[in-house]
């Protein structure tokens, strides 16, 4: 025997409510959008208008630990060479963790209602860890932007809780660490971070991202051996101005420079995301 109407009704679950429908195929443009409107709510609410971009690898580590490692492979030849090797790429945590300090303190001398020049990255350990451990050195905000992957957890506590973001789509992370970018910093990184960096290059190539941005990438000898852009330019597959997108440096003094003074002369003005 059915149920009578008023029953039913009391039963009933709105659309908005069907977690089964929710992740659903169907729903997905939902899902896409949940990722665009959720963040900017909270982007919103902590008035953060412009942020300045870390990228690297998540598998460099500090200092302290490398030469932990070291200390704890001493007996096993191919563990203690594989330490030492990340002990020469912890230069890269500590420099991106200072570089991020300084250019949080600078931002927050500012005087501007609003957050200006927060620093972001993806969340995750590695050179990530650094810059958000740089800017709360500086007692600063600073924002993750995480993605879920298969890899095993992990906890950098330095990010800001309250801008502590967690995607599932790459494009839509993407498009946060794009939309408020007025600098990038790329340290020494893999497969994501090539991706990231390539996406904005293209974006400045091709001038669909319009607004000013300063492209450091950080460690002037592993990007000189990582990538050939003078091939690239020689095979005539890139332009010779194309190299101006960005610099190259392996200089902590260097990088704040030319952020501290590109950000003065080109987005202090300018507030807000610009694409």
């Amino acid at each position: 025997m059915s149920k009578p109407p008023q029953e039913r009704r009391r039963n009933a679950v709105k659309a908005y409510l069907k977690e089964s429908f929710l992740k659903s195929a169907g729903a997905r443009p939902l899902r896409i959008l949940a990722e665009y409107l959720e963040p900017k709510l909270r982007f919103d609410q902590y008035r953060i208008e412009d942020t300045i971009v870390f990228m690297g690898s998540a598998r460099v580590v500090s200092r302290e630990e490398a030469e932990a490692e070291v200390s704890a492979a001493e007996s096993d030849q191919l563990a203690l060479e594989r330490a030492r090797e990340r002990l020469a790429m912890s230069k890269y945590y500590e420099e991106a963790r200072e570089l991020s300090r300084r250019l949080t303190e600078w931002s927050k001398q500012l005087k501007e209602d609003s957050r200006r020049f927060v620093v972001c990255t993806g969340g995750g350990p590695g050179i990530m860890e650094a810059a958000n451990r740089g800017a709360s050195d500086a007692r600063g905000l600073s924002v993750g932007l995480t993605i879920s992957i298969p890899a095993e957890e992990f906890d950098n506590r330095y990010v800001t809780r309250e801008l502590s973001f967690h995607f599932h789509y790459f494009f839509m992370r993407k498009f946060w660490f794009a939309y408020l970018a007025k600098a990038l910093l790329v340290f020494p990184g893999g497969f994501g971070t090539l991706d990231e960096m390539f996406e904005i290059l293209t974006l400045r190539q091709t001038r669909k991202m319009r607004k000013h941005l300063a492209v450091i990438l950080f460690g002037a000898r592993y990007w000189d051996e990582v990538i050939d852009f003078d091939a690239l330019v020689r095979h005539g597959t890139i332009s010779r101005d194309d190299l101006k997108i960005f610099h190259r440096t392996d200089s902590v003094d260097e990088a704040f420079e030319i952020v501290t003074r590109h950000l003065v002369e080109h987005a202090m003005a300018e507030p807000g995301a610009i694409l």
